[in-house]
């Protein structure tokens, strides 16, 4: 089990002689990262399930290059047995050639279409209603994501239940959990879940990266790794 990731030595060691600002401090940051990437992708070389998730960090608008970060992620999880959820609603992670039998997303799908008074459970994908108005009580459609006023869930419900099928049988396996720019938002999605899966499976190993909420709690022991750095920019190098 790889070593905590920016531990309080080393970051005190290049506070110390610059603030981590200058030459020494530069160069002992990216010692670290070297051996952290290593670390990582040694151990997803050796897992047996990888389940990934991704928060606010991989939004498109964020990232004006996504769909090049989201190429790297299929090369990653190719002929591996993964899951990924993500809390994004951009849609652009259904464009990256990813499995999307793979893929659940919870909080929704701009591009799908819902009624804004949720008169019915329906679900139109692009351009399926033109008009963009419903045609059973005639209001305008809006995205399906959770930012409707009527969030309509059925759209992710048959993945949710695929994931947690998946999820159950990494029990006891050799599990690695990538969280990716997973902040507070709705922690309740990928956060706080991802922390208990890490705690009950014993053959767990989580790292989570993100910029500002990298945190992890005292409980996690040597089960999790925090690295605070943007996590697109850190998978970029990975």
């Amino acid at each position: 089990m790889p070593g905590v990731v920016y531990n309080e030595g080393q970051l005190a060691a290049v506070n110390w002689h610059d603030n981590g600002n200058g030459a020494a401090g530069q160069e002992m940051k990216r010692r670290v990262k070297m051996e952290e990437n290593r670390n990582i992708r040694q151990e997803i070389t050796e897992c047996e399930k990888l389940l990934i998730g991704l928060g606010e960090e991989w939004k498109a608008e964020l990232v004006p290059d996504i769909a090049n970060v989201y190429e790297k992620l299929a090369e990653l999880t190719e002929g591996r047995d993964f899951f990924i959820v993500t809390t994004v609603t951009d849609a652009r992670i259904f464009e990256s050639g990813i499995d999307a039998s793979r893929i659940v997303a919870p909080c929704g799908n701009e591009t799908w279409r819902q009624c804004s008074r949720s008169c019915t459970k329906d679900i139109w994908e692009p351009g399926e209603i033109p008009e963009d108005i419903c045609p059973h009580c005639g209001a305008p459609l809006t995205g399906n994501t959770i930012k409707a006023e009527t969030y309509i869930e059925e759209g992710y419900l048959p993945q949710w239940n695929k994931y947690t099928a998946w999820l159950a049988g990494t029990l006891n396996r050799r599990l690695v959990i990538l969280e990716l720019g997973v902040g507070f938002a709705v922690p309740t999605v990928i956060r706080w879940p991802f922390e208990k899966t890490a705690a009950l499976n014993k053959k767990a190993h989580m790292y989570r990266i993100h910029g500002k909420f990298a945190q992890l709690s005292a409980e996690m022991g040597e089960t999790a790794v925090s690295v605070p750095m943007n996590s697109v920019e850190y998978f970029r190098n990975l």
